[in-house]
């Protein structure tokens, strides 16, 4: 590729000196001069290709208007090359399949890929020539046809890592998938050109939270560290707790010496941790790193390994990527250059969506279902809605018509909304529905709100309404029931208005009685159903136009300029126009709006670009209104919630406000909530995503679960948002590995959105790294054989909790003969590797689910024997309790932020696919049951000094005990914070753990936000959350006495709570991002009315205080509920 482009930069040269007699037509300031290098046949292999670069070439000139397409840059270059007879076949350049249109620009070429796009909105470098007329140069060059073999390895081994094929619905070059796919790996490939591999291969897992008030003494003191360099040498040394990793290598090196140990001075050293895939990189001091607070705080030695870099995984690049596009791929130009007034017909090649001022209309022709299900609904009706990202803009209705498996209704569906009102991302979504008393249709709301016309069509109000967010709507509760739906969108990936007939696959619609729920997610998606065969196909008709019907490219007003050669075309106001995603996420202006400058030698820039005029705005109050505007950034995402959508004039206005806001103004959870379905505007989300660029990816992988999710949001693939995340995947493998995770249980889970996590999964493949796939690849081996094993664990010992004695056995052979890897790094954490596994204990375990308890050898250390524990269940789902989790983890954050250690364990655990899962054994700890079985057996429920016995026996010495009480009293008031906060239920003692230093610990979130279990329809759960009789007798808070553990507990909880009251703003976000994923608890905007009134959103701090006071005095007094239900718990086996 570089041969190619050198000595495409000497054709340029070559040519622009001979151009005026090669041209025949001067070039007036609209106009566009190209010369065109045409290679004369299809290449065949490498080799061809640096042939034809070294100069066996014809070439042509073409001047053609600023406003042309590339289609017709194409048929230019084709009569050219015929009348010169300059090309065997210049037919063939007609035909993208056969022959690509590049340029070269820096050390890459650049295909224009898009017929459609207009040729002034080129990202290609522009230069002048004698004339000064602005010329710029093509290489019309056949495709390349790849190694047939090496790319189906590569799309077996993508596929295999994805799980889902995309070759099997990659099919048009232009459609949304394949587009997607070329877009995105211009992103890829600058993150890539930026990234150090070394860095990359040895990111540290770091901190940024104060140190805890238990670990300040060392602060002043020294800490000791082994060094161990491959088997020569291992020595202890005692180092500043400040020292970074280079000072330590230092101290290596010079002892090293000393020692007459030889190593390689020219190879680069790094520290590894002994026997953990963590490295010790970068400018920080030894606190900074997690090893090392975890080691002080559980008095571990430190052991380091010197590695050297050419020892590290091979990070290259093998797979093959794809040839990259112009940025502006998919965009067009303004709508001045579109508009077709003034213009002959000969001269327009597209419609401006602005120009169409008639009304959106849609011709429901009928469906037909391949086999009629078995309840069914006597009549149905069709409802065509316009959906803008959660809201319902305009609504219309059919008149019903029996059920059959093929309904004709061949009737228009007018609505009361322009065509040229329409924004990018809106969707024409169609549901078939259940008639009401059979045969009359009705509104939603309990009031009909729209009318009927002399057809029986009836139209809703245009007025905006909340998509439906309830669990079970009216429609469902009632008679008139959601059968099917499925969404279209009406401008699509390339800016073009939907035209014509469509035959759209439905999705059917979960049935309420089979206790499944429709999530809002589903309803956002524009994805047809694939199971052709067998669903629902509705058939529409829309509006066709003799011209491609295109959104303009919009004015982003805070990137006017002013351009001293504006002049270029003095009949324009020259502007940039709004971002692409295209620009670079991985720099401050990664995602500023992207200025198409033409570089002129001796001049300065111009800009090709025109915008849309910039009408009647009023600036100056506009600008007053953005300063002001900064103090109440808070409130932004309540002032863009009441914005008119459908009227361009305000919208313009807003994205000027936008467009001079600074991003690193925004709370980063008014960034996120910005990203929920209430925002489906580009230019908002965009602010949104800054703002997250500035993110360290700490936080970043605080908030990865739910960003992955807010994908489903986009309206399409392509997103900001998606290039966001990709390029922080390939920065970070971190965040690459729970990006991988995240994203494939999706694609597992997910079949609304399969093919969109899949494209944006495969974007991320592509450039994460061999050692990174090798790593992905041994981990989904894994997976899928331990899921085998589970599968046929559960079918031999259904439904049972009683498991026979030769269980044990029968798993043992099938994990002995199962394709297990002889090591692969944990999903939960990637720090931990699993060696070969240690049949002898493993186990099955006794629970519905037959969950698996496995336990592999681990890495050799020095300092750790202990195997490597994980729980595997298969028919769970595990995304709830990763919610959970990950919320304790912001929480623990919060309070560390204020040095509040309250030894949370926020256990390792990750969905690795639909129902599917991993879990991590926390070692050295039982659960509560256990503790109270083994003092009295059942009756241990009620001994209130169980508890205090069995840490007793843990640590005799009165110091040990000591730190033991003080662990416990600070981990039950973090427990009881956040168990309430979250209000997770079904608490009893087989879900709370305790460890042998004390600390107490929560599993097992399958009820949360107050949703309660119930037994036998009784309550089992009275108090708010678990303070036991048992917990108090450990605190030293015996019959009311009052103690100073009791107090402290009281203290701490008071503290912890008030903090979490401070971010209960970006608690409540992140659960309500969470609404896409379809967990159960977690459907409806109404489940976040618990955790706002467990936060006491509303009240000062003072009667905050006094409430979660009060919930504790509750539990002191119900104590003995609890006791009891634990009791009944452990004689019947409740679970």
């Amino acid at each position: 590729m570089d041969t190619d482009v050198a000595s495409y930069s000497k054709f340029r040269s070559d040519s622009a000196s001979s151009l005026s007699g090669a041209a025949t037509q001067s070039c007036s300031e609209n106009k566009l001069k190209f010369i065109c290098k045409l290679w004369p046949g299809p290449l065949q292999t490498s080799a061809d290709e640096d042939y034809c670069g070294n100069g066996n070439y014809e070439s042509v000139s073409v001047i053609l208007p600023a406003q042309c397409s590339i289609y017709q840059l194409r048929l230019r270059i084709c009569m050219k090359a015929q009348e010169q007879t300059r090309h065997p076949d210049p037919f063939a350049i007609l035909d993208p399949e056969k022959y690509t249109l590049l340029y070269a620009r820096g050390d890459e070429w650049y295909e224009a890929y898009d017929d459609c796009q207009i040729i002034r909105t080129l990202d290609i470098p522009w230069s002048h020539d004698d004339s000064q007329g602005l010329l710029a140069h093509i290489a019309v060059k056949p495709l390349i046809a790849a190694d047939p073999e090496e790319k189906k390895r590569q799309q077996q081994c993508l596929t295999y890592l994805i799980g889902h094929d995309l070759e099997k619905e990659a099919s048009d070059r232009l459609g949304e998938l394949t587009f997607t796919r070329r877009k995105l790996a211009s992103s890829r490939r600058q993150e890539l050109r930026n990234r150090d591999e070394t860095l990359y291969a040895t990111e540290p897992w770091i901190t940024s939270t104060p140190i805890p008030n238990e670990l300040e003494d060392w602060l002043k003191r020294n800490i000791s560290v082994t060094f161990h360099y491959l088997n020569k040498i291992s020595f202890s040394v005692q180092v500043d707790s400040n020292a970074s990793p280079n000072v330590l290598l230092k101290v290596f090196k010079r002892v090293a010496t000393k020692e007459g140990v030889e190593y390689d001075t020219s190879d680069g050293l790094v520290l590894k941790v002994t026997g953990r895939e963590e490295f010790f990189s970068g400018d920080y001091t030894l606190l900074d790193f997690l090893w090392v607070r975890h080691c002080l705080k559980t008095n571990q030695d430190l052991h380091l390994s010197v590695v050297p870099v050419s020892h590290l995984a091979d990070e290259t690049i093998k797979f093959v990527d794809w040839p990259l596009v112009d940025g502006f791929s998919g965009q067009f130009s303004s709508h001045e250059d579109l508009s077709f007034q003034g213009k002959d017909l000969d001269d327009i090649f597209m419609i401006s969506l602005w120009d169409c001022e008639r009304k959106l209309r849609v011709k429901l022709l009928g469906f037909d279902i391949p086999k009629l299900p078995n309840k069914r609904p006597q009549s149905v009706y069709v409802e065509a809605s316009i959906l803008y990202g959660s809201k319902v803009l305009s609504s219309v209705s059919s008149i019903p018509k029996p059920f059959a498996d093929e309904v004709l209704w061949n009737e228009w569906l007018d609505f009361d909304i322009l065509l040229r009102d329409l924004p990018r991302g809106v969707k024409l979504s169609l549901t078939i529905n259940a008639s009401a008393n059979d045969m009359s249709p009705t509104t939603k709301d309990s009031k009909p709100t729209g009318t009927r016309d002399s057809k029986g069509t009836i139209t809703r109000d245009p007025k905006p309404q909340l998509f439906a967010a309830n669990k079970a709507t009216e429609a469902q509760k009632g008679k008139e029931k959601v059968l099917y739906f499925v969404n279209l969108l009406l401008i699509d990936h390339r800016s073009v208005l939907s035209q014509g007939a469509h035959t759209l696959h439905m999705w059917s619609y979960a049935d309420q009685e089979d206790e499944a729920i429709t999530y809002q997610a589903d309803k956002l998606s524009s994805a047809t159903n694939l199971n052709i065969a067998e669903s629902m196909a509705i058939s529409i008709l829309l509006d066709r136009y003799s011209f491609p019907v295109v959104l303009p490219n919009t004015l982003s007003y805070g990137d006017i300029v002013s351009d001293p050669t504006s002049d270029l075309f003095p009949d324009k106001p020259t502007a940039c126009f709004s971002a692409s995603p295209e620009t670079n996420a991985s720099s401050p202006e990664s995602l500023s709006p992207q200025v198409n400058t033409l570089q002129v030698p001796n001049t300065d820039m111009v800009t090709l670009r025109t915008p849309a005029p910039v009408g009647n705005t009023k600036r100056a109050c506009l600008k007053r209104f953005r300063e002001e505007s900064v103090q109440y950034a808070s409130n932004l995402p309540h002032f863009l919630r009441n914005i008119d959508w459908m009227n361009r004039r305000v919208v313009e206005d807003v994205h000027w406000l936008l467009g001079n806001w600074d991003p690193g103004e925004l709370d980063v959870t008014v960034a996120l909530e910005l990203l929920s379905m209430d925002f489906a505007d580009e230019t908002v989300r965009r602010l949104a995503v800054q703002r997250l660029e500035i993110l360290s990816n700490d936080d970043v992988l605080k908030y990865l679960l739910q960003l992955v999710q807010t994908l489903k949001v986009e309206p399409y693939h392509d997103s900001f948002l998606a290039r966001y995340l990709i390029q922080r995947a390939l920065r970070s493998k971190r965040i690459g590995h729970f990006f991988f995770w995240y994203v494939r249980s999706e694609v597992a889970g997910c079949p609304y959105f399969r093919q969109r996590m899949a494209v944006i999964l495969e974007a991320y493949l592509l450039g994460c790294g061999q050692a990174m796939i090798d790593s992905f690849t041994l981990q989904v081996q894994a997976v899928e054989a331990l899921k085998e094993v589970s599968i046929i664990i559960k079918r031999l010992y259904p439904d049972k909790t009683d498991l026979p004695s030769t269980a044990p056995l029968k798993l043992q052979e099938l994990l002995l003969r199962n394709n297990l890897p002889n090591e692969f790094l944990l999903p939960f954490d990637p720090r931990i590797k699993a060696g070969r596994i240690l049949l002898d204990k493993c186990k099955v375990m006794a629970s519905k689910k037959k969950p698996l308890w496995l336990e592999f050898s681990p890495m050799p250390s020095p300092t750790s024997t202990t195997p490597v524990g994980i729980i595997f269940k298969e028919g769970d789902d595990l995304r709830q309790d990763m919610l959970v989790i990950q919320t304790l983890v912001v929480m623990d954050s919060i309070w560390q932020e204020k040095s509040l250690d309250l030894n949370l364990i926020p256990y390792g655990c990750i969905s690795t696919g639909q129902n599917i899962g991993m879990i991590e054994i926390v070692r050295n700890a039982a659960t509560i049951a256990a503790v109270q079985r083994s003092h009295g057996g059942t009756t241990g429920a009620f001994r209130n000094d169980a508890l205090f016995e069995w840490l007793k026996s843990k640590g005799p010495l009165q110091e040990i005990h000591y730190n033991t009480v003080e662990r416990f009293v600070k981990s039950c008031a973090g427990y009881c914070v956040a168990t309430y906060v979250l209000g997770i239920g079904d608490r009893h003692n087989d879900n709370i753990m305790i460890t042998d230093q004390g600390n107490l610990f929560h599993i097992d979130f399958g009820h949360i936000l107050g949703n309660r279990k119930h037994f036998l329809g009784v309550n089992r759960e009275r108090v708010p959350f678990v303070l036991t009789p048992d917990f108090l007798y450990v605190m030293g808070r015996v019959k009311g006495r009052n103690s100073l553990y009791f107090q402290r507990f009281r203290d701490t909880c008071n503290q912890a709570y008030l903090l979490l009251r401070s971010h209960s703003r970006l608690l409540v976000t992140l659960f309500s991002l969470m609404l896409l994923t379809g967990i159960p608890e977690l459907s409806a905007a109404e489940d976040m009315r618990y955790l706002r009134e467990a936060l006491q959103e509303e009240q000062n701090e003072a009667v905050a205080r006094e409430h979660f006071l009060h919930r504790i005095s509750q539990c002191e007094e119900l104590g003995w509920t609890v006791q009891a239900n634990w009791w009944i718990h452990m004689v019947a086996g409740i679970k």
